[in-house]
C-alpha cells in the first residue's frame, strides 16, 4: 500500500475573494442554507482547534464587545458545519466579542471547507486584518508546511509576502520557550529574536535587550562585541602567609601584603604612612633617605 501524501492544493483564495462572494443579507435560512447570510445562536458556534492564534488583546476586545453592543455584529463570521456544531472558520474575534458583549445570536455565511482551506483562511484573516504576533504566524506558516505538504514558494506567492520573510520567521520556532514568550507577549521584536538565533546562549541575552530597551540595532551590536571573560576569583591567602604577613607587619611597624603567583614568585608590599616609617624602613635595608627629596613637593 503506498503512503498517503499530504493533501497539496493551490493557495492564494485568500479572504477578501472569500468575502466578495458572499452575498448581500437576505431571507433568514435553515442550517443547510449554504451560501447566505443568517443568524446562528452563540452557544452553536465553537472555535477552530487550529486557530493560529492563541492571544487575544483584552484592550481590543473591550472596545469590539462596546462597539458590537451599539451597532450590532456587522461582518458576519464564516462558519463550516463540524459535528452537530458550527466551527468557526473566520471572525473568532467577533464572536468572543459578542460574548462579552451578551449578544445571543450573530450573523454567519455557512460554507463547506476542508481542513486545508480552513486553515489557510484563518492564517490570512489574522495576517490582514490583525496581526499575528511573529510566532503564532511562523506556528501558522510550518502547519501549512508539515501538515498540508506545501512549501515555502507556494507559501510566499500565496500570502504576498517574500520567501525570505517566511523563512526568517520559521527560524523563530528554534528559540528557546522563554525568547518565544517575549515574542508572544510583545516584549521582543521579529528584528531583535532574528539577531539572537545565532547566540549560543540567547536567553540571558533577551533579557538583557529586554531589561535595557536596546533597539535591533543595539541587539546586533551587542552580539557582535565579544563578551569580557569572567574575571577569576582571588584565592584566599593560606595560614602560613597570613601569619608571615602579621609577623613582618609587627617586625616592621607598618603594614605588609604578601600576593603568591606561583612557580615560587610573588609580590610583597609595605605600606608606609610617613616619611620617617620610610626612613627606618630602608635604614633596615642598608639604604637611608633622610639626604634625599622623598615626599617633598616641588
Amino acid at each position: 500500500m503506498s503512503e498517503r501524501k499530504p493533501e497539496r492544493r493551490g493557495l492564494g483564495r485568500g479572504l477578501s475573494a472569500l468575502m466578495a462572494e458572499v452575498t448581500p443579507p437576505v431571507e433568514e435560512g435553515g442550517a443547510e442554507d449554504r451560501g447566505r447570510t443568517q443568524r446562528l445562536p452563540i452557544e452553536q458556534l465553537r472555535p477552530n482547534p487550529d486557530q493560529p492564534r492563541r492571544h487575544f488583546d483584552e484592550t481590543a476586545l473591550a472596545e469590539l464587545a462596546a462597539s458590537i453592543r451599539e451597532k450590532g455584529v456587522i461582518q458576519p463570521l464564516i462558519v463550516r458545519p463540524k459535528d452537530d456544531m458550527f466551527e468557526i472558520v473566520a471572525g473568532e474575534r467577533r464572536w468572543r466579542a459578542a460574548q462579552r458583549a451578551q449578544v445571543h445570536d450573530v450573523p454567519v455565511v455557512i460554507r463547506e471547507f476542508s481542513d486545508t482551506e480552513v486553515l489557510e483562511i484563518a492564517i490570512i484573516e489574522n495576517i490582514q486584518r490583525t496581526d499575528l504576533n511573529p510566532i503564532e504566524e511562523a506556528m501558522g506558516y510550518r502547519a501549512l508546511i508539515e501538515r498540508f505538504g506545501h512549501t515555502q514558494e507556494k507559501l510566499s506567492e500565496a500570502m504576498g509576502k517574500s520567501r525570505s520573510h517566511i523563512a526568517n520567521l520559521m527560524r523563530l520556532l528554534s528559540l528557546p520557550d522563554d525568547i518565544q514568550t517575549m515574542l508572544r507577549e510583545g516584549r521582543l521584536t521579529a528584528g531583535h529574536a532574528r539577531a539572537l538565533i545565532t547566540a549560543a546562549d540567547p536567553s540571558p541575552l533577551a533579557r538583557k535587550v529586554v531589561q535595557e530597551g536596546l533597539s535591533v540595532r543595539q541587539t546586533e551590536a551587542l552580539l557582535k562585541a565579544p563578551q569580557s571573560a569572567p574575571k577569576p576569583r582571588k584565592r584566599g591567602k593560606d595560614s602560613d602567609t597570613k601569619g608571615l604577613e602579621d609577623d613582618l607587619s609587627a617586625v616592621l611597624g607598618m603594614k605588609v601584603s604578601i600576593d603568591y603567583q606561583g612557580g615560587g614568585k610573588g609580590t610583597l608590599t609595605v605600606n608606609y604612612r610617613s616619611i620617617e616609617q620610610l626612613d627606618r624602613l630602608c635604614s633596615i635595608l642598608g639604604t637611608p633617605v633622610s639626604q634625599r627629596d622623598i615626599g617633598v613637593d616641588r
